[in-house]
């Protein structure tokens, strides 16, 4: 379902919307900006600033054009009855916290498979996020008894992941044990002993150096919030591109390499890889 409103007088889009959708918050506007549910003459428009001149035609759409409209098709490393795992691009939400809030790879990826049957939505469940900017290795599960027992042997699943850091981390392999825990200010994790603070745990290994950057091979035995970018930076090598522990670049140097997990319907482990992108293994240089 859509409305279309006719433009008489020359104006921003936002004040637009705002006098035709009378009633509906400024936030709420934005948010139907952002999930690509206003058009102008026929093509999605996103930027609230935008200027509209006489005669142009806003449809202003009830939801978006399927579950995230638009969105570029995720890449399948592995799918079975039980398991589907994708490579995450950078800058793309795992989930998002709301049912209209920005594109996430849980709806992009219930677009993307066919239905299990007749009229029925395909349900999936995460198994663990990864942060927006991070690309790589994303799991989910196809019923919550799936997603139950791999959660249940968490702790045996092996995560590894490659870091570009600023510098060059003395010594080339470390292992960095400090508690953190989760800030009220700025939503960074803090490094150090703390009554709320808890175990944390990362392995590293230098794999090449290039000019001031390092790539790391990096293995987390805990997986708390932000905990590779917190550690790294904390030693004294951020990871390039974080903007949060470090100084910003064309995207975050960190990528969730390989996931071993063991199997949750049968004997032995499940092992999913995804490849550095190139813009990844641009950083190094």
């Amino acid at each position: 379902m859509s409305n279309n409103y006719k433009v008489r007088e020359s104006c921003s889009l936002l004040a637009f919307l705002l006098l035709k959708l009378d009633g509906m918050s400024r936030n709420k506007v934005k948010l139907r900006l952002k999930t690509g549910r206003i058009e102008v003459n026929g093509v999605s428009v996103s930027q609230a600033n935008a200027v509209l001149k006489i005669g142009d035609v806003v449809e202003v759409h009830a939801r978006a054009k399927g579950p995230q409209a638009g969105a570029a098709p995720l890449a399948i490393l592995f799918q079975n009855a039980d398991l589907i795992a994708i490579h995450k691009p950078a800058g793309l939400l795992s989930v998002a916290p709301a049912k209209e809030g920005p594109p996430h790879a849980l709806a992009i990826l219930r677009a993307q498979i066919p239905p299990v049957g007749r009229g029925k939505p395909t349900w999936l469940w995460p198994v663990h996020r990864l942060d927006r900017d991070t690309s790589g290795v994303l799991l989910f599960a196809t019923t919550r008894e799936v997603r139950r027992a791999v959660v249940g042997r968490w702790t045996e699943a092996e995560k590894t992941y490659l870091a570009i850091v600023e510098g060059r981390p003395e010594p080339d392999v470390g292992r960095i044990e400090q508690p953190l825990r989760m800030g009220f200010q700025g939503f960074r994790a803090l490094v150090g002993e703390h009554p709320e603070a808890k175990r944390a745990i990362t392995n590293y290994e230098t794999l090449s150096v290039a000019k001031r950057r390092s790539l790391l091979e990096v293995k987390i035995e805990t997986g708390r919030q932000h905990q590779i970018r917190a550690h790294l930076a904390w030693l004294g090598h951020a990871v390039v591109g974080d903007r949060r522990y470090g100084v910003g670049d064309q995207r975050l140097g960190l990528h969730a390499l390989r996931l071993d997990i063991p199997s949750p319907s049968a004997a032995g482990r499940l092992v999913f890889e995804a490849k550095p992108p190139a813009e990844f293994s641009a950083l190094l240089n």
